[in-house]
């Protein structure tokens, strides 16, 4: 009996040694792309975005431009890690698998703007005083704005304001399209890379909670200068900098699940497009642009206007929790 337990001990330990490594390799890349994509983006945010941002006319075109590169960090930065570590595009998980997935696809596609509709119209049921349907605030915007051109681009507010709303319209269908490009350039990181490396070193739900809080940080250059949550709200910037490490922890969990279910983060890049083009939406018809209810809404890094995003990550972690499916998994 004792020399088979010993036996059976000199078994495992391969095993058990062939997993201690396999979960050192992958800390350590973790650790090289965290290390690569903080470093960057926090570089070129501080040095660069930051100064445009806040020159004494900012230019919103060179503004925005610089802005979006940034979200081409964490893509390349997965690349430069995969190619230094020499694991190359194994597994990379940048395709499409659309068989048995397409419901996966049609849920994220139309999933969001619903939710961020739904968010936005809670806001407003419960702040009804905010709610403009004139979209005044939008339109002195606008009408600053074309002030500076000539009389004969000018177009009337009645158009102007049509044209806003069709546009929403369209961009339910459009926006993941349009913003395909730069979206992959975060999700391909985060969701195509990051999310299989920590699933094997960490259980589900601190993994999602880590990951959720490693995204918010990635984004606290720009949120420190009001991109996310404005200026003047309470504890700036350090509540704007927690609210969207919650709020991340909230989309990443959402954006994860869709990568792990199809074992491809294209779902996810669909889900960032889409989020990215709408979740103004409820600006538009907000009276109120001020600091006083920015964590409430109407957008959906609020409270209220992100209650349909809220319940539905609470639900997917505990269904994801019981299935226990994984990235590896065929």
């Amino acid at each position: 009996m004792e020399n088979y337990n010993e036996s059976q001990q000199n078994e495992n330990q391969p095993i058990e040694s062939s997993n201690e490594d396999e979960k050192s390799i992958n800390i350590q890349r973790i650790l090289i792309f965290l290390g690569f994509t903080f470093l960057i983006t926090y570089a070129y945010e501080f040095l660069v975005v930051h100064p445009i941002l806040k020159a004494e006319t900012p230019n919103q075109v060179l503004a925005t431009l610089s802005m979006g590169a940034a979200m081409f960090i964490p893509a390349l930065c997965a690349l430069l890690t995969r190619l230094m570590t020499g694991e190359g595009l194994k597994n990379s998980y940048m395709w499409p698998r659309f068989k048995g997935n397409m419901k996966y696809y049609l849920a994220i596609w139309f999933g969001i703007p619903a939710l961020v509709l739904l968010g936005a119209v809670l806001f407003f049921i419960v702040f009804p005083d905010k709610f403009d349907p004139n979209m005044t605030a939008q339109m002195k915007i606008l009408k600053d704005a074309m002030a500076a051109l000539p009389q004969n681009q000018q177009v009337p507010m009645e158009q102007l304001k049509l044209i806003i709303l069709i546009q929403s319209i369209v961009g339910v269908l459009l926006a993941p399209v349009i913003n395909f490009l730069p979206c992959f350039g975060e999700e391909w990181g985060w969701r195509g890379y990051l999310l299989p490396k920590m699933e094997k070193v960490m259980p589900l739900i601190p993994m999602l909670l880590v990951n959720g809080v490693i995204w918010g940080l990635w984004h606290l250059p720009l949120t420190m200068i009001g991109h996310n949550y404005g200026t003047g709200y309470f504890g700036e910037p350090f509540t704007g900098i927690l609210a969207m490490c919650v709020f991340c922890i909230v989309f990443g969990i959402i954006f994860s699940y869709v990568t792990v279910r199809t074992k491809s983060c294209i779902p996810a890049i669909l889900g960032h497009g889409s989020l990215n083009g709408l979740a103004a939406l409820g600006v538009l018809f907000s009276k109120d642009t001020t600091a006083n209810t920015v964590f409430l809404g109407p957008t959906p890094v609020g409270v209220i206007g992100g209650a349909g995003f809220i319940v539905c990550a609470i639900l997917i972690v505990a269904f994801w929790n019981k299935s226990k499916v994984t990235m590896s998994e065929s």
